[in-house]
């Protein structure tokens, strides 16, 4: 008699690939997803997640992708080592983002674009920062179709808003501000900082100016009424 041993299916936390293949592609993700944090930090339903794998299927572990960022709405914030679909409430990323790099190959990108298709995604967006392409896609009827008016695009899901010149890509938080890198954030919390402390000293410097008027007037009085004339109030 032969024994059946039951084996747990494994979902490996990592595909053995490498977040980035440069620093300009890694700025890009960084700056992409602590962004998107920082938009929806307010919200304990919105996912943002960075080079995460993603399993759509249950006990299918070879069907996976690894975004370069992607967004949940309608699952909770918290540490993950995959996103297991079917833990989450069968809630598919509504969002992704891929940022390529010289390694990425266009076959590559046309698979991850019929695995975005096949398994939900409503938006993807694509951005080559070696040769500044952006491309998009939103789900119509389905089907991810590509977004013609992407120069000047707000996302339906994130509110966010793409500004894509010849020169550069630039995106808006739904409230206006640019999205930022790590070392403009610092910069403006200096910037912040000081103004904050020289607001403090002028107000001091306020403060001691009026006390000092304050006792010159109450000196000036005490001299009149020493010479027996009552100061106006």
């Amino acid at each position: 008699m032969t024994l059946s041993i039951h084996r747990p299916v494994l979902y490996p936390d990592s595909d053995g690939q490498p977040m980035a293949d440069n620093t300009r592609q890694f700025q890009w993700i960084v700056l992409i997803k602590e962004n998107l944090e920082c938009c929806f930090a307010d919200q304990p339903d919105v996912f943002v997640a960075g080079d995460l794998l993603w399993y759509p299927v249950e006990g299918e572990p070879k069907i996976r992708v690894a975004p370069d960022v992607f967004v949940v709405f309608g699952r909770p914030k918290g540490d993950r080592g995959s996103y297991r679909q079917w833990e989450e409430g069968n809630i598919a990323p509504q969002v992704v983002f891929e940022i390529l790099s010289p390694g990425n190959r266009l076959q590559a990108m046309a698979n991850k674009q019929q695995f975005y298709q096949r398994y939900g995604v409503e938006e993807y967006y694509i951005y080559d920062p070696d040769h500044h392409d952006f491309v998009g896609f939103q789900r119509v009827e389905g089907e991810l179709l590509t977004i013609e008016a992407i120069a000047q695009w707000t996302s339906p899901r994130l509110g966010i808003r793409f500004e894509f010149t010849p020169e550069a890509l630039t995106i808006y938080r739904p409230d206006g501000e640019k999205f930022l890198t790590t070392i403009e954030l610092s910069q403006e919390r200096t910037a912040a900082r000081e103004e904050a402390a020289a607001a403090q000293v002028a107000a001091a410097a306020e403060r001691e100016r009026a006390e000092a008027e304050h006792q010159r007037a109450e000196r000036l009085a005490a001299q009149l009424r020493a010479l027996g004339i009552e100061p106006e109030s």
